[in-house]
């Protein structure tokens, strides 16, 4: 048996699901197969200040594409000063309050189980959301049927799904330093600053946020994309529009979880 038989015997037996729907390339394979299993579902994509917007209309176009039922949440995590004051569990305070909601519509419309699309590889890194998982009871199947993102990205292609080779996304949380209060102000300069690197070519940046120091992170292969001094200017330009006094590009190779390393100190 492969890997999506295995897949698809799980979810079979799970006989009706509401999935934790990101957009991502992970939950967009999820919930491709939980479409091709036939079990009764409902994705949930919570749409909040630390959501671009770009990923929510991601999400619903891949929902209707798919076929399966789709419902946008608003969950408002700035508004839990618990998690603005940005502590080291502050992934699983936002988890917390997602799989709280989710899981009461789940029981509200008769579903069996919450299921969401962490792979194994996520095991590795510094997840604190999965306490809420566990807390709430939450399935994750791609982790039970051994996924690695490599193979899911390599399944997604097979399938036809436009997500194959989508870069990985997070929260715009996660882009601000361990400790410093996150502020919808902060979030919007960060997902503006973003977006217009996005479009000028770049496939997979992110922009950390040090106060009035904007630090970019990209994959190695495209740091030739800066070799044009009239770019570099423009990118500085653009970005102190947004609010930053300084703009400056990590010399790292880009990596995400990457304000993680502090913990490990």
């Amino acid at each position: 048996m492969n890997k999506l038989d295995h897949l698809l015997k799980i979810l079979k037996n799970l006989q009706s699901a509401v999935i934790a729907f990101s957009g991502g390339c992970d939950s967009t394979f999820l919930l491709k197969a939980v479409k091709l299993s036939g079990i009764k579902a409902l994705a949930v994509t919570a749409k909040s200040e630390i959501v671009p917007a770009s990923e929510i209309i991601f999400a619903k176009k891949i929902a209707r594409e798919i076929g399966i039922k789709h419902k946008i949440i608003e969950t408002n995590e700035l508004q839990k000063n618990d998690f603005a004051k940005n502590s080291f569990n502050r992934c699983y305070i936002c988890k917390d309050i997602r799989f709280k909601v989710i899981s009461k519509i789940a029981k509200e419309n008769d579903f069996c189980h919450v299921i969401e699309g962490s792979n194994k590889n996520d095991l590795k890194d510094y997840r604190p959301g999965f306490k809420a998982v566990k807390k709430y009871g939450v399935i994750s199947p791609l982790i039970d049927a051994g996924f690695s993102k490599k193979e899911i990205r390599n399944y997604s292609k097979r399938l036809g799904l436009i997500s194959w080779n989508k870069p990985s996304s997070s929260c715009l949380a996660t882009r601000i330093p361990y400790g410093h209060k996150i502020t919808n102000k902060i979030l919007n300069r960060i997902e503006k600053s973003e977006k217009f690197l996005y479009s000028l070519g770049f496939n997979n940046i992110r922009v950390r946020d040090h106060d009035i120091l904007a630090r970019i992170e990209l994959p190695a292969n495209e740091f030739k994309m800066l070799c044009s001094s009239r770019k570099r200017k423009l990118i500085e330009r653009k970005l102190r529009l947004y609010g930053y006094f300084f703009v400056s590009v990590d010399l790292s190779d880009f990596k995400t979880g990457s304000m993680n390393q502090i913990i490990k100190l």
